[in-house]
């Protein structure tokens, strides 16, 4: 049984990320005007790099521990690379189906769609790149549940799963701030820019609390949920945020942002883990 303590630790966990979200979007309100390419480029590439760093040290590798504890032994990598391929062709379907603009680009993608505003396609954009975060922080937890309930299962500690939703907390901030203010400049509005990153990032915890339950209910399957929020995470990484830091021609500074928020991610896991 779960203590109170535990409780309470999984709730926040699975709620930190999307205040932090709604953090960053709020950044329109304290910022006159538009923040540099450059910035823009450093805080993508954080982003990135806590996003590389959560899937291989907070998702990957307790996915190959969990498969070769639930009987895979050799063969656990198995699940972990099927499941990683499911996540990346299951965002890759979600990105190729629904219609969607990304800020620093005046190219519609998704199925193309005259109904749908200049604002919702920036919007759905936003609310891609919030979910699998929010998948991976609710699996993550359902790990950390089973090690709890069944000491044996254990390959994601409590406080290794809170480290991943510590990291998806401090780079949805800067991402937050690097999606809500070019979209306050696109649309001339900084309250509904802030609206928008604030609705974008509610998907977080309902696919956290969604993934937990899920998970909790079809534990043998939670090696193939790891690896599957991996891939997921990863697809966005390479599809959208790495691609929009390098836009500005300030390739470097968004290379080492990348490099900064690996080593933060890992250190943090490995720290609380």
């Amino acid at each position: 049984m779960l203590t109170t303590l535990e409780l309470w630790i999984i709730i926040i966990g699975m709620a930190i990320p999307f205040i932090a979200t709604a953090l960053g979007a709020a950044a329109v309100f304290f910022f006159r005007g538009p923040i540099s390419e450059r910035v823009n480029s450093i805080l993508l590439g954080f982003a990135a790099g806590v996003m590389i760093a959560a899937s291989v040290w907070s998702l990957i590798m307790p996915s190959l521990e969990f498969a070769e504890n639930s009987g895979w032994g050799k063969l656990a990598i198995i699940p972990v690379a099927v499941g990683f391929a499911l996540g990346v062709l299951f965002l890759w379907f979600i990105d190729r189906i629904v219609p969607h603009m990304h800020q620093r680009s005046e190219d519609e993608e998704g199925l193309p769609t005259k109904k749908l505003s200049l604002d919702s396609k920036l919007f759905l954009a936003m609310t891609i790149h919030n979910f699998p975060e929010g998948i991976a922080v609710g699996f993550a937890f359902a790990v950390a549940y089973t090690g709890i309930v069944n000491p044996g299962n254990a390959s994601i500690s409590l406080y290794s799963a809170l480290a991943l939703s510590i990291g998806m907390a401090i780079q949805n901030i800067p991402e937050g701030a690097a999606v809500s203010l070019p979209m306050a400049r696109r649309l001339n509005n900084k309250g509904k820019a802030f609206g928008f990153g604030v609705a974008s990032a509610i998907v977080e915890p309902i696919g956290a609390v969604l993934a937990f339950l899920f998970a909790t209910v079809f534990q043998t399957l939670l090696p193939w949920f790891l690896s599957f929020a991996a891939g997921a995470m990863m697809f966005v990484v390479v599809e959208d945020l790495i691609p929009e830091a390098n836009l500005s021609g300030t390739e470097h500074q968004g290379t080492f942002a990348v490099m900064l928020g690996f080593i933060i991610m890992m250190i943090l896991d490995i720290v609380l883990g």
